[in-house]
């Protein structure tokens, strides 16, 4: 690894999409937190819109009014290439990823720039691996996916509980995730688009499994479990077929303090058994309808990108995940909770990991990277800093 000097740039944090429902609450956010010396910029690919962004912007926080704007067509790997050349971090909401984003994976990570983004697209995680993981590692670029609630919450929940647990002992945690929240179109057509591609995805993670080394002498899983009833939780766990299992094992893979036998389980926590039956039967559904193009294109149809849920039913929404947790005979139970996950979080995710790339003093590492191995404890710090709550529920 020799990661470049990429302080002479003209920026250190551009947000790339940022005129979409996910980007431009992202942008808001960055108005109002990113340090007064942070240069960053507006991106995307229409320029009106981004002008009119940076005129709403400006009307609460006047500073904003000289946000340089900056446009580049995801479609344009010249432009994208000068982008990731001008900043040191980059941020991107534009999905799905696995239809629009590997050119500016790839333009970051020959720049030596690092990157950030909101995917909970597995196929698309594993064709960056094995298609940039190398290049990045050689130019020093940490190119961090799922950087939204997909998969922040649980791979910083489970860090946090395995920082609490003894050292050097097998390691057991249970995450069981509840939110009452809704989704925008632009999530929507994500997980239609992965939902439609299961052999892909599976042959993209075998690729994967083939290529990315294992742990020396340590083991790690995180299975696909059978449904659990958890009486510490008091819900019914479903298992969850999302990307955040993967994120935590690969953080468990590659930091020794997880432990020489680390397991990871990932779960609905649902309080009423008929309501976690009817859940499962309604993904399965969903599954089968992606793989119809009519049906998916039906389904895309209900919510268009860009749209999606109102800021007063934004204000409404929260998630808590649970984490039940053993190891060296102590049990312990921790919670990650928050507002409005897919949005209002996300976008406090978001930017909160770029400003960490941006400005904390981190891990020295590169390549395809997990939150939980480029940030850990510095992003969780953040994060608590901003209004989400780590906590020990029950010690013992």
């Amino acid at each position: 690894m020799r990661r470049q000097d990429t302080s002479g740039r003209a920026h250190d944090l551009v947000l790339y999409g940022a005129t979409g429902f996910a980007g431009a609450l992202t942008a808001a956010y960055l108005a109002e937190h990113a340090p007064r010396d942070c240069r960053w910029a507006l991106a995307g690919r229409n320029p009106a819109k981004l002008e009119q962004l940076r005129d709403r912007l400006a009307r609460t926080h006047p500073a904003c009014a000289d946000l340089p704007l900056l446009h580049a067509d995801c479609g344009d790997p010249a432009a994208l290439r000068e982008l990731a050349a001008d900043t040191r971090v980059l941020a991107t909401t534009v999905g799905p990823y696995l239809l629009h984003g590997e050119p500016l994976v790839a333009a970051c990570a020959a720049a030596g720039t690092d990157y950030v983004d909101l995917t909970g697209e597995p196929e698309f995680i594993d064709r960056m691996y094995l298609r940039h993981d190398a290049t990045a590692r050689a130019s020093g670029a940490r190119l961090v996916h799922a950087s939204g609630f997909d998969s922040v919450p649980h791979d910083l929940g489970v860090h946090y509980t395995v920082g609490l647990l003894p050292e050097g002992v097998p390691l057991r945690i249970d995450g069981f995730v509840r939110t009452n929240a809704t989704f925008s179109g632009g999530t929507l057509a994500s997980a239609l688009t992965a939902a439609s591609r299961p052999v892909a995805m599976a042959r993209a993670a075998r690729e994967r499994q083939r290529a990315e080394p294992r742990p020396a002498g340590r083991a790690v899983r995180a299975p696909f479990g059978p449904p659990v009833r958890s009486s510490e939780t008091r819900t019914w766990g479903v298992p969850l077929p999302t990307l955040d299992r993967l994120v935590v094992a690969r953080s468990a893979a590659a930091l020794d303090r997880y432990g020489p036998d680390f397991r990871y389980r990932h779960y609905a926590g649902v309080r009423r058994l008929p309501i976690a039956v009817g859940g499962a039967l309604g993904v399965g559904a969903l599954c089968v309808l992606a793989q119809v193009p009519p049906a998916r294109r039906w389904l895309s149809g209900r919510l268009e990108p860009g749209e999606g849920p109102s800021p007063e039913r934004r204000a409404r929404s929260w998630f808590t995940v649970r984490f039940v947790a053993s190891g060296g005979g102590k049990r312990l139970i921790t919670e990650v909770s928050g507002g409005d996950p897919g949005y209002e979080e996300t976008a406090k995710m978001l930017a909160e990991s770029a400003l960490s790339l941006a400005f904390d003093d981190l891990p020295d590492t590169a390549g395809q990277v997990t939150s939980a191995v480029a940030m850990g404890d510095a992003l969780t710090t953040r994060l608590q800093k901003a209004g989400m709550t780590f906590r020990v529920v029950r010690d013992g």
